[in-house]
């Protein structure tokens, strides 16, 4: 059961199904999904497996996934997703809680959003 975790093609296709959804999903429910408690470490190697789902939707010119699994408690992902790599390309610098930073996670769900809806 913990290779659930590392499934890039499980866990991605339940990120797509959430975008066609148009609704995130935090971190806790997705390892549920894949059948694990959350716990910090479970959360860490979910999000490896998020980063491996971006970078190849990147190569396939898709809109990055990750953005979808968030915190229960302020609907934002967690300081990983904001200090990774793609931190500098999404061309955002402001803080990483806060209205502010709520509106940019949105606009960039609404890409996944949109992107997945009809597919």
């Amino acid at each position: 059961m913990s290779d659930a975790i590392a499934d890039v093609p499980r866990v991605r296709a339940l990120l797509i199904d959430a975008a066609r959804a148009g609704e995130a999903i935090s971190y806790s429910s997705i390892l549920n999904l894949l059948g694990h408690r959350f716990t910090r470490p479970k959360m860490r190697a979910l999000c490896k497996t998020l980063d491996a789902i971006d970078e190849a939707g990147r190569a396939a010119g898709e809109p990055e996934l990750a953005v979808l699994v968030v915190r229960e408690s302020d609907g934002l992902p967690g300081q990983g997703w904001w200090a990774g790599a793609q931190a500098f390309i999404r061309g955002y610098d402001g803080p990483w809680e806060g209205p502010k930073a709520m509106a940019f996670v949105r606009s960039v769900q609404e890409q996944a959003f949109s992107y997945w809806k009809d597919r």
